[in-house]
């Protein structure tokens, strides 16, 4: 079965029960993905990422059904990928139900709870994919102090034909979701495991064991964690649901690793094709999985905005293009014809599914060689350092020309991370591709020579050892001081339009408890006149007390009203505009103010440069 066949059943599927289809969300969270400031994230890494304000009560277009495919990426895995399943580019299938149920008939087009959502799992995957139900094994929460054992899941489980000896009880490290915060919705999730090698006589744990795979999650928001600590039913509950399409597609085509499917078989082979040293996939699969993971999340990464750079998602970018780089070393190829082969391949199964990837094929190939060039005189330069290093220790052995039988075994050394970090410095090749190279040659440096490193690094702001904690997201608990500055964001980019013009638009924003920043077009610095009547249009707004209105409708009769906003997010059939007074309509997920009223008086506190043509604003609530 293909990756494509997968997606188009799965969406088919959860359509016929209810569900409302709709797009993938940007690799690029919008403004409404983290409005409490406190726990933005870096990146979509979960299919629930984009729904956030519907999980927290804000009324979808679509309903209280939806399904989807979404675009992911993580890269607190980066160190994982390959192995047998970790990617950092990967697609989750998804459905959500928004709300407590309210159609007792299990198709209509009210939310649904544990024993719809747990029944619906099971038929797609022994139904639809017809995977082997005896192989199948689940996990529940096994209840503590906080909350019970989830006893409803573990009976709704039983009933479908699932023995008790395999259903296993876990704590909240393993079957629980969130908060990620102090506070906030959170619940008991039930996980499901499929047994890749039944004749295997190890243990039976699908924690533990790598024979079982994990490849679906239900995750039940039914409570809402206080600053007390304690748990209270949540006033909306919801199911939210997710499923790996890599690894499900390698299950159900019964291979080792989600390399061997659709998605990466033929760029695996064009790169057997054209290696000029190393060994077969068969014989050594790590550099092919790293290029071909790493080459793939840069093209969903440019081909959603990002560009290489030093800072945050652009650095992210810019070192997983690295690491691939020195991965394809490893198969002897100097230049760029692992790029050049490999890029096409990677790209094909997709561009039926995001047809915009393939009109941005040409922008991102000439991204990525870019940086692949900029990038190669660094590489050199840095492996000649290395091999210095690596010769003092073993004995002035070059490490790319071992005596024959000599192998070494990743054996740890022990030098001054003043070293390591004066490569980066002279160079510019960060620690963490030196310890891959030297890893690469049977060495790798010890934990304290690395920490020395990023000691001697935080002078820099180096963001490597940041890059974990970055990317992790979460539902952020969204405050009411929070939607009145995304109000406010809405009279500003209007008040901006009347005083400066129409050609001003918002490119980007970013809302805490604190302030609000806004970014927008316009070629000129904004004169201290322009400033305050930009400042008194929005106060006056918000003295006339106007009623923040939100309406659902077609994207057809919002372009009609001549609605604005940067973010026109589709759907499907209806979009969500904000109206306020007959002053501003905008395309825009929410939460707002009620009225304009409550935010308060609103004062711009400086305007500076984004560069050519865009400039940004920061402003208070007070």
């Amino acid at each position: 079965m293909t990756s494509q066949e997968i997606r188009k059943k799965y969406l088919d599927f959860f359509a016929k029960k209810g569900h409302k289809i709709i797009p993938s969300a940007s690799l690029v969270p919008s403004e409404s993905v983290d409005l409490a400031g406190t726990q933005r994230v870096m990146f979509t890494t979960a299919g629930m990422h984009p729904l956030v304000p519907y999980l927290l009560g804000e009324e979808h277009p679509e309903g209280k059904r939806l399904v989807n495919v979404q675009k992911c990426l993580r890269t607190d895995d980066i160190d994982d990928v390959g192995d047998n399943t970790h990617n950092t580019f990967f697609e989750m299938l998804g459905n959500w139900s928004l709300g407590d149920p309210a159609s007792p008939d299990g198709i209509g087009l009210g939310g649904y709870w544990k024993e719809e959502a747990i029944s619906w799992s099971f038929e797609f995957l022994t139904k639809v994919l017809k995977l082997n139900k005896t192989r199948l094994y689940v996990s529940v929460f096994a209840g503590d102090d906080d909350a019970p054992f989830d006893k409803e899941s573990f009976e709704i489980w039983q009933r479908l034909g699932i023995e008790e000896n395999r259903i296993f009880k876990y704590s909240k490290l393993d079957n629980w979701w969130g908060p990620v915060g102090q506070v906030g919705p959170c619940g008991p999730d039930t996980e499901m495991f499929y047994d890749t090698d039944p004749k295997s006589k190890s243990p039976i744990d699908p924690s533990s064991n790598p024979r079982f795979v994990e490849i679906w999650n239900d995750v039940f928001m039914q409570y809402d964690k206080q600053d007390d600590g304690s748990f209270k039913p949540l006033k909306q509950k919801n199911v939210d649901t997710g499923m790996g399409l890599e690894r499900i597609l390698a299950v159900i085509n019964n291979v080792d690793d989600v390399f061997q499917t659709d998605l990466f078989s033929n760029s695996i082979r064009t790169l057997e094709a054209i290696k000029k040293a190393g060994k077969s996939y068969k014989e050594d699969p790590i550099p092919y999985r790293v290029i071909v993971d790493h080459l793939r999340s840069a093209i969903f990464l440019i081909g959603d905005g990002v560009k290489p750079s030093n800072k945050e998602r652009g650095y992210v970018l810019r070192r997983i293009i690295r690491r691939s780089m020195v991965y394809s070393r490893r198969l002897g190829m100097q230049g760029d014809e692992w790029l050049s082969n490999c890029l096409p391949e990677l790209v094909r199964p997709y561009i039926k599914v995001y047809p915009n990837l393939k009109k941005n094929i040409p922008e991102i190939s000439q991204i990525i060689t870019q940086e692949v060039d900029k990038f190669r005189t660094t590489l050199e330069a840095g492996i000649k350092a290395l091999k210095k290093i690596f010769s003092r220790a073993i004995s002035g052995i070059d490490p790319e020309n071992l005596p024959p039988g000599m192998k070494l075994e990743n054996n740890v050394i022990r030098v001054d991370g003043y070293e390591v970090f004066k490569i980066y410095e002279t160079f510019g090749l960060p620690p963490e591709i030196s310890q891959e190279i030297m890893t690469g040659w049977g060495l790798a440096f010890d934990d304290r020579t690395m920490e020395e490193c990023y000691q001697a690094m935080k002078k820099h702001q180096e963001l490597s050892r940041e890059m974990g904690e970055k990317t992790k997201g979460g539902l952020a608990v969204q405050s009411d001081t929070a939607a009145k500055y995304h109000t406010a964001t809405h009279l500003l980019h209007q008040a901006l339009r009347e005083v400066l013009g129409n050609h001003v638009y918002q490119t980007g924003s970013h809302i805490t408890n604190e302030r609000l920043r806004f970014d927008f077009s316009h070629g000129d610095k904004l004169t201290g006149e322009q400033l305050k009547k930009v400042e008194d249009l929005v106060n006056g707004k918000i003295k006339e007390n106007l009623k923040v209105e939100k309406e659902l409708m077609s994207q057809e009769e919002a372009d009609k009203l001549g609605a604005i906003g940067l973010f026109k997010e589709k759907y499907g059939e209806k979009v969500s505009i904000y109206k306020i007074d007959d002053f501003s309509i905008e395309y825009c997920g929410g939460p707002h103010a009620t009225t304009t009223g409550d935010l308060g008086r609103f004062k711009i506190l400086k305007e500076e440069s984004l560069g050519t043509g865009k400039r940004r604003v920061y402003a208070i609530l007070g």
